[in-house]
């Protein structure tokens, strides 16, 4: 089975000091399985690890690294209509109190049935609240 996958956790996978026991078990998980996130994830994961460099966190070479890795992940990237985002998207960050970055994967999990993998708490409370099961 798929999983949705948020830029918390492919982020934390990037450094050496935010990793934790949760996104290991992710991380594990796509030997086997493959993660669906929303195009904006890119986006997401490409500013974290920009800012890192920017902070002196990690170099460019650590980044080109990075790369890598998550290149050779199964990951497929799903492309959100106009409707989809100011239809459920912008009716889950209202309803939710969540930014419409954070609803977009809490929509993409409700679209597609798929289990979602984040390590943002309030997130995971909508998550919870809407019926889309998390991975544990």
């Amino acid at each position: 089975m798929a999983l949705v996958v948020d830029a918390s956790v492919a982020l934390s996978w990037c450094f050496r000091d935010e990793q934790s026991d949760y996104a290991a078990r992710v991380l594990r998980l796509l030997a086997k399985e493959t993660a669906v996130v929303p195009a904006l994830w890119l986006v997401e994961v490409t500013n974290g690890l920009l800012v890192a460099e920017r902070r002196g966190r990690l170099s460019a070479a650590d980044v080109a690294h990075v790369h890598g890795i998550l290149a050779d992940l199964p990951i497929t990237f799903d492309q959100m209509t106009l409707d989809e985002a100011l239809g459920s998207v912008l009716d889950l960050g209202r309803a939710q109190q969540l930014s419409t970055y954070d609803a977009t994967y809490l929509a993409l999990g409700m679209r597609e049935g798929l289990p979602l993998a984040t390590q943002d708490e309030q997130l995971r409370a909508a998550a919870a609240r809407v019926g889309v099961r998390l991975v544990a």
